[in-house]
């Protein structure tokens, strides 16, 4: 990377935040793996193909939530990649045997994450090749925490302290998607919807139930927790004892998407419809929906 290139990075804005114009809903929707900016830097140290690296990507996920705003609820998109860095994991999930100097001591490389080569700084590809060329400098990682990983905690958890201060409490929706071969299908077929609430720990059960009865009701087979219980956005956030639910939204890609060409399908559009309804049932779970204003 030049350093025109490498100044144009740095310069570059690499949040996307859209408030709604009257914030109705005790809700906060976050999109943190739908990002496609990749630095030409990371490209250069990367052996595999961008579309090999954007195996990792949960694409188009930004575009089925889009209405979120003018449905009066605010939604924070990460723009760089997943490969790039992990925003769903503590801040130090890292793999020692990527770097070529030590980690710091707080920090995590044992893991099952880091373990299974998907760490804050990603070892593998979504289709399980390793990413690097060489060792990187923990320089690095500490310059994509500075760029990346601080700003998108840091809005995430000022929007969830806003919402608090209007509502009383706030939902978070943590909004993936996952392979179609990621999932085992079961009498029904393979689920079309995985709601992750870390089995209960990080959102109460009736918020939990009114996701899966919108969803179920749009036509989608539910299941919860299994493969995708919550990552770190989900256990971190969520404490419904102190008055904020963090529940994880994971949408079967092959609803929406061609998973080889990654081009949106006319599913995506049947998701999207959803949105309303599942905002919807989620803020009116025990009277939780009100003006904000």
């Amino acid at each position: 990377m030049s350093r025109r290139e490498q100044e144009a990075f740095e310069s570059e804005d690499l949040l996307k935040l859209i408030r709604p114009e009257r914030w109705t809903r005790p809700l906060v929707l976050a999109s943190p793996h739908s990002g496609t900016r990749y630095p030409s830097d990371f490209l250069a140290v990367s052996r595999l193909s961008t579309s090999e690296l954007r195996a990792s990507e949960d694409t188009h996920v930004d575009a089925i939530f889009a209405a979120a705003p003018s449905l009066g609820v605010p939604l924070l998109c990460a723009l760089f990649p997943r490969v790039y860095l992990d925003v769903n994991r503590e801040p130090l999930e890292l793999d020692p045997g990527m770097f070529s100097d030590p980690l710091p001591a707080h920090a995590n490389p044992e893991s099952t994450r880091v373990r299974a080569g998907l760490g804050t700084l990603p070892r593998i590809a979504g289709d399980g090749q390793h990413i690097y060329r060489r060792k990187l400098p923990f320089s690095e990682a500490a310059r994509r925490l500075t760029r990346c990983y601080h700003p998108y905690h840091t809005a995430l958890a000022g929007l969830l302290r806003e919402t608090r201060r209007r509502f009383g409490h706030c939902i978070l929706l943590d909004c993936h998607s996952m392979p179609s071969t990621a999932v085992e299908g079961g009498r029904d077929g393979k689920p079309d919807v995985v709601l992750g609430d870390r089995h209960g720990t990080a959102c109460d059960a009736t918020i939990t139930d009114a996701a899966e009865a919108a969803l179920t009701a749009h036509g989608l087979r539910v299941r919860r927790n299994k493969p995708y219980a919550g990552g770190f956005t989900t256990s971190h956030y969520g404490c419904p004892a102190e008055g904020t639910h963090a529940l994880q939204i994971e949408f079967n890609r092959a609803l929406y998407m061609d998973e080889r060409t990654r081009e949106p399908t006319a599913g995506l559009e049947r998701l999207a419809r959803a949105v309303p309804l599942l905002l919807r049932a989620v803020s009116e779970t025990c009277g939780m929906s009100q003006a904000a204003e």
